[in-house]
């Protein structure tokens, strides 16, 4: 039987096949336009569903067509649909500036604090629910039209089976969803002043939504029989495809952006997590839940770095059949440097939630190289996430093993500096696309495939490099990470000035 993970992201959709024994079969991308203005971050929901389509058409003409298709989603986005299904109005991406002055009102109304409690996360405009009330009040004509408001996730499985569900983690991502008791919250949409029925039905990660609609599965080669299941939110889709299935685990992955996804089995109570901008994500086990610990600044550091500094090694890199990054890695020193990198090129993340920080590099000297930058630039974003996972652990959340995936998860360089500053094992996977694999692992045990999870990863995970702390450089990266927790404070204030 061949299961497929269909991920769709902000600028581009990929899907994945894979045989039932856990065997990559196949996979096909599409990108996608993303409208960035000043007043306006949109995307078009009706061009990302023509490269679903696209891919699952491509896959399916070279014999790989999925008996079952799982769909992940970036989250927060949603679409306007009218009574005929047709998209009303571009979409605000979680970008969008839009939406503040709803969040105050909101917060008005029931409370920051009480808000914060039901739907797990502190009030934000990123989220979906202060977006629908400013189309509300800004698009009065479009809204009176409005018979759905979908996220991706439950868009796609709408517009490929005709019923309108949603995954806990990504209903989580509105603003609007209680997380203890797994449903829309009836008391925030009231104080927002949106119909309930505008909202897909939330379900558990991996549930059945149904068969393909038999005309759209005629069109992009698949039997009328293919299921649609609905997936869950990405970030959750990649802790399912590293296997996180256990307290104390977490996936770690580094792409532009660095995001660590660890596993917990409590709401915390505590109010500091959220003021620290960590959402609390319902997990695809039951009692279980995840938060996001992010760096904006993962790999981006390092595009950012090869597309400034190192043109001459990129273009001998391609010349030599090479990988620039690979070569950069070579040259790098092979223990700590004594800089120190604020990686704030995107303004910092969690735990300060300072969208106007802006990067350092300290302690620079006439005797230092670019080699010396390129590897500080590494271990200033692990600085970074060191501090992330200190603060968890004042909350009760201490992941011990960190399951690497992503683009920086290539690097083994950038691993072994991960586990000597982190003071963890960090364990690489073969997967190429977790995210999709994790989604393929839903559909095998919702479909009776594999009885549970657990038994799932013993087939569809396999573990590739295995990184622990290195003795000799533990003692070192302490009394320089001990440095570096000082550094936002003292940089904050001329920063800001």
């Amino acid at each position: 039987m061949r299961l497929s993970g269909l991920d769709v992201g902000t600028t581009g959709t990929k899907i994945t096949v894979y045989e039932s024994d856990g065997r990559f079969l196949d996979s096909a991308y599409r990108e996608y336009h993303v409208s960035r203005t000043q007043g306006a971050h949109e995307i078009d929901f009706e061009e990302i569903f023509a490269a679903v389509c696209d891919v699952i058409r491509e896959v399916s003409a070279r014999g790989n067509s999925p008996d079952a298709i799982g769909v992940t989603t970036f989250g927060e986005t949603f679409a306007l649909l009218d009574e005929e299904d047709r998209v009303l109005l571009p979409a605000m991406l979680y970008t969008d500036p839009r939406g503040g002055e709803e969040v105050e009102v909101l917060c008005t109304l029931l409370g920051k604090e009480r808000l914060t409690r039901i739907a797990g996360t502190k009030p934000h405009e990123m989220y979906s629910l202060p977006k629908l009330m400013w189309l509300k009040q800004h698009r009065p004509d479009a809204w009176a039209r409005a018979r759905h408001a979908l996220l991706g996730e439950d868009f796609i499985v709408y517009r490929l089976t005709g019923c309108a569900m949603i995954d806990y983690s990504l209903a989580a991502r509105t603003m609007a969803f209680d997380i203890r008791k797994k449903c829309w919250s009836e008391e925030i949409l009231a104080a927002a002043g949106i119909d309930k029925a505008l909202l897909s039905t939330p379900v558990p990660s991996g549930t059945v939504a149904g068969c393909i609609l038999p005309a759209l599965a005629k069109r992009l080669g698949l039997s009328p029989d293919t299921k649609i299941i609905c997936g869950c939110h990405d970030q959750v889709a990649a802790a399912v495809g590293a296997g996180v299935f256990a307290v104390g685990e977490a996936v770690d992955g580094t792409g532009t952006v660095e995001c660590i996804t660890p596993m917990f089995d409590h709401i915390p109570e505590d109010m500091r997590l959220y003021e620290e901008g960590y959402s609390v994500v319902p997990y695809v086990l039951p009692d279980t839940y995840v938060c996001y610990a992010l760096s904006f600044a993962g790999g981006a550091v390092l595009k950012w770095y090869r597309d400034n500094f190192a043109r001459y090694e990129e273009c001998l890199a391609k010349e030599q059949g090479k990988n620039v990054y690979a070569s950069l890695d070579e040259a790098a020193p092979k223990g700590p440097t004594d800089l120190l990198v604020l990686p704030y090129f995107a303004g910092a993340a969690t735990p300060y939630m300072d969208h106007g920080a802006r990067a350092v590099i300290a302690g620079l000297t006439l005797s230092h190289t670019a080699s010396d930058i390129y590897r500080a630039l590494m271990e200033g974003v692990t600085y970074e996430m060191r501090v992330n996972l200190d603060h968890l652990a004042t909350f009760g959340i201490r992941p011990r093993v960190l399951y690497a995936v992503g683009g920086g998860a290539s690097s083994p360089l950038w691993l072994s500096i991960k586990a000597d500053i982190l003071e963890r094992t960090i364990i690489s996977l073969a997967a190429r696309e977790v995210g999709a694999c994790g989604t393929a692992m839903l559909c095998a045990v919702s479909l009776g495939l594999y009885p549970d999870l657990a038994s799932a990863k013993a087939v569809f995970v396999q573990p590739k490099e295995t990184h622990t702390p290195c003795a000799a450089h533990i003692a070192r990266y302490r009394k320089q990470y001990a440095a570096y927790q000082h550094m936002y404070a003292a940089w904050r204030e001329v920063n800001h000035e």
